[in-house]
């Protein structure tokens, strides 16, 4: 075989710089060519502008203000007819203030007292030399004994109409109750028809007398028969205003 040719010395070896400018280009052959995608014309730069200025809002236009409207010349005739007559008016003459009483001056006011709003309320004016009134009442053939109503009778003889009531209310006997009910049947006689105040009255005259008895019968021992009394009184009382 014969030997492999030596290479000259004249030949310079080569640079790196140049090297990997080879090493580049290789690579660049090896790798596959991407499809070529078809040419897309760029846009001119009129065109640009105009779509640009297309998509852009448009300012809202200004509204120019209205005109004012000129009043009717009659309206304002009107108004200044009315201006001239206000002004030909007097102005309306104020009212003197009231003086102000001094403070050592104290003001007289009159306390008149109110009327009572029932006539049975208004106590009756005697005249001078008038006797005093006299209002009675009277309950007949009451269910209880003239003894047993004088005891009670005792205690109210003279006593105001208020003090009376409460004795009366407060008083344990059975013949309290009829004398309760006279007296107030006596009062309401004074307010209706002499015209005097009830609170203002008191008891002038008080007494209590026999009624018819009712005479029963009950069997005792060995047939005989006994008389049983039912009595009755009638009792009266007068009252008379205060002094």
């Amino acid at each position: 075989m014969s030997p492999a040719p030596r290479k000259k010395k004249d030949e310079e070896a080569p640079t790196a710089a140049e090297v990997e400018a080879q090493v580049s280009e290789e690579a660049a052959k090896s790798v596959p060519k991407a499809e070529s995608e078809p040419d897309v014309e760029e846009p001119k730069a009129a065109e640009v502008e105009a779509t640009s200025e297309e998509e852009q809002p448009k300012p809202p236009a200004k509204k120019k203000p209205a005109a004012k409207k000129k009043a009717a010349p009659k309206a304002e005739e009107a108004e200044k007819a009315e201006a001239d007559e206000a002004e030909e008016k007097p102005a309306p003459k104020k009212k003197p203030a009231a003086k102000k009483p001094a403070k050592d001056e104290e003001p007289k006011e009159e306390t008149k007292p109110k009327p009572p709003a029932r006539k049975r309320d208004q106590p009756r004016k005697r005249e001078p030399g008038e006797p005093a009134v006299l209002v009675r009442a009277q309950a007949r053939y009451v269910r209880t004994s003239a003894r047993k109503a004088r005891l009670v009778c005792d205690h109210i003889r003279g006593k105001d109409v208020e003090q009376a009531r409460a004795i009366l209310s407060f008083t344990p006997r059975g013949a309290a109750k009829p004398w309760l009910k006279l007296l107030e049947s006596a009062i309401a006689n004074a307010e209706h028809n002499h015209e005097l105040v009830g609170d203002e009255l008191k008891i002038a005259s008080i007494h209590a007398d026999e009624g018819p008895t009712l005479k029963r019968y009950r069997p005792r021992a060995m047939g005989r028969a006994t008389r049983i009394r039912k009595r009755t009184s009638h009792l009266t009382i007068t009252l008379t205003p205060k002094e």
